[in-house]
């Protein structure tokens, strides 16, 4: 059988339109079975030797935090008053078990930062047991922190520590901080972009992920390196943050591969590192406390 002459192809309109169709239906099937990178090398890196990857989402599609959000406290304001007695309650707690995961919390360094939600999960969570997921919260953290900076930048909010003549719990992040803004908190939107994404991955563990999600946002006011609204904005951030990465076919793919490693790691009994049950009483210290 003579195979169909090109021009009939090219130049018929029925047998043009049903190619076009059939390339595109295989480009989407394509696209769809991909599977999302899990090595740190493909992905690439924000800044060369930095460690913290590209996110899912490009500069463009990210939220606004400056339209989004209201400018911080005046100072004198009844909240700017409100934020530093939030500070004062807060900064006591660093002397205890609950200070000690707040400076494990300011760690955003992978492989250690992997365990943090790992109580919370019910499972470990490494590179190697799960990569799609460690590789789900290598990424969002870029996307989420990112987001932070429009009004970071616009701001340059003083941190709490500056403000106050103190030291921080991270003295040795100071220099770097000090010149940074403070509004909104970068760790807490991509703290509670973290335990939403989780929620999507174990929804029977909502509860716990998500006490663990603002536990951490609120490490940065123990801390002192961030002010109570701080840690507010940072989280609708971290909402917003996650609302586009459903946009996202890479994301969504990922997301659905880690569902399915979480399950398989339930199955084989991969238990998180650390002491569970310490974690769990140490942060019961600053469960009454705002933010």
């Amino acid at each position: 059988m003579n195979p169909t002459p090109a021009h009939r192809i090219f130049h018929s309109r029925p047998h043009a339109a049903v190619l076009a169709c059939a390339l595109l239906a295989a480009a989407c099937t394509s696209l769809s079975q991909r599977t999302p990178p899990t090595s740190a090398k493909e992905v690439g890196e924000l800044r060369e030797g930095s460690g913290y990857l590209k996110g899912y989402l490009a500069a463009a599609e990210l939220p606004d935090s400056l339209a989004l959000l209201p400018p911080p406290p005046e100072a004198n304001s009844a909240a700017m008053e409100d934020d530093k007695e939030a500070f004062r309650r807060l900064a006591a707690l660093r002397s205890t078990p609950r200070g000690a995961i707040a400076v494990q919390d300011a760690n955003l360094r992978f492989p250690a930062a992997a365990g943090t939600f790992g109580c919370a999960l019910g499972v470990r969570i490494s590179e190697q047991d799960t990569p799609h997921l460690n590789m789900l919260l290598r990424r969002t953290l870029a996307d989420a922190g990112i987001a932070t900076y429009k009004a970071k930048d616009h701001y340059q909010r003083s941190r709490p520590f500056v403000v106050m003549s103190t030291q921080s719990c991270t003295p040795k992040e100071e220099a770097v901080l000090a010149k940074d803004g403070s509004y909104p908190s970068g760790h807490a939107a991509l703290g509670w972009a973290w335990a939403l994404v989780l929620t999507e991955v174990a929804p029977d563990r909502a509860d716990a992920l998500l006490q663990r999600g603002r536990a951490f946002a609120q490490s940065r006011a123990i801390c002192g390196v961030h002010w109570k609204s701080d840690v507010e904005a940072g989280r609708l951030m971290g909402a917003a943050t996650v609302a586009r990465l459903h946009t996202n076919q890479v994301f969504e793919a990922q997301l659905n591969l880690a569902r399915e490693e979480v399950a398989r790691a339930r199955q084989a009994g991969l238990a998180p590192a650390g002491d569970c049950a310490a974690e769990a009483q140490a942060l019961q210290q600053g469960r009454t406390l705002a933010p």
